[in-house]
């Protein structure tokens, strides 16, 4: 009798444990892992793939379609800036190569600023070839770098009276030969005292082509043959200009104006820089903050500081115009 209350105790619990284990696991954990993992898994994706649609690729441009749309942006600056011009104060190739040579890792108005008593003191190859250079460095000191520079200066100086008669070559293959004196210097000469079409890749144009998409180069060179390629050779000085007067502007390194910027549309870089119209307003450098340029003695057809500002109030209806969002 003992043994079978005992046998009857120890089978209790277990049928207990079997009734348990078939009908507890079938309802409770079967619904846990079915339902719940699958309210996570699903609603929350689909709600936010509704919210936020995965954006559409973009199709590769063709090359065909890259050189409309550059010289569309050509055109659109040639009417943002009708009066596009080299920022340095010069007179002649002369003194327009020794300003070029002086702008590097500067501003145009720092240049301007110091070239008057420059060329006050050497007016000629032939004076800034004999000069001192310790009192040549010290006029060109605010310029910066005045010793690489003062050295430059007179070597240059020194090859054109000795190569070249004491008069500044009009050719690139002889202006390249001249101390301190690289493409972009000559490009610049070139284009702007003796009116041959050249193309200046500074540190704006640069950044510029590559934004424009024109090219994806980093060396000066290469970027300026890739871009010579895609314009006719008789706009590349007026390109270079234009170019450069968007990038000080406009388009700069840091924080690009892009809520601002009238050839947004045709900009694959369209919202790198500063998107609010206001904010972007704020950031415009130049006429077109309300402020003058960098040329203290500007070319006599520069329409001047009234026109510059009339068309910098202009400037806002091209941007309507433009399709800019406002």
């Amino acid at each position: 009798m003992a043994e079978s209350k005992a046998r009857k105790t120890a089978t209790e619990p277990a049928a207990k444990q079997a009734v348990t284990s078939a009908a507890k696991p079938d309802v409770k954990p079967d619904v846990k892992q079915a339902a719940k993992p699958d309210v996570k898994a699903t609603a929350k994706p689909t709600a936010k793939a509704a919210a936020k649609p995965p954006a559409k690729p973009r199709k590769p441009e063709s090359h065909l379609a890259m050189v409309r749309r550059a010289r569309r942006i050509n055109r659109e600056l040639a009417e943002l800036y009708p009066y596009a011009h080299p920022e340095l104060d010069f007179e002649n190739p002369f003194q327009l190569l020794v300003a070029t040579v002086l702008s590097a890792q500067t501003t145009d108005l720092r240049v301007n600023q110091t070239t008057p008593a420059l060329f006050a003191k050497y007016p000629t190859p032939e004076d800034m070839a004999a000069a001192n250079p310790e009192e040549l460095e010290e006029v060109i000191r605010p310029t910066g770098f005045f010793r690489n520079k003062a050295k430059a200066l007179i070597g240059l100086s020194t090859a054109l009276r000795d190569e070249f008669g004491g008069e500044v070559p009009g050719r690139l293959a002889d202006l390249v030969t001249l101390p301190g004196v690289g493409r972009k210097t000559a490009n610049v000469v070139l284009g702007n005292a003796f009116g041959v079409p050249g193309i200046t890749v500074d540190t704006h144009f640069g950044r510029l082509a590559r934004r424009f998409g024109w090219t994806t180069e980093e060396d000066p060179v290469k970027v300026e043959l890739a871009v010579a390629e895609i314009f006719p050779k008789s706009e590349w000085t007026m390109l270079s200009h234009r170019v450069v007067f968007h990038g000080r502007r406009i388009c700069h390194s840091q924080k690009p104006a892009c809520g601002a910027c009238p050839i947004a549309p045709l900009c694959p870089a369209y919202g790198e820089g500063e998107l609010d119209p206001e904010k972007a307003r704020k950031l415009l450098k130049y006429e077109m903050g309300g402020q003058p340029g960098q040329r203290l003695k500007p070319p006599s057809d520069f329409p001047g500081e009234a026109a510059a500002r009339a068309d910098a109030a202009a400037h806002q209806g091209r941007v309507a115009d433009l399709g800019v969002d406002a």
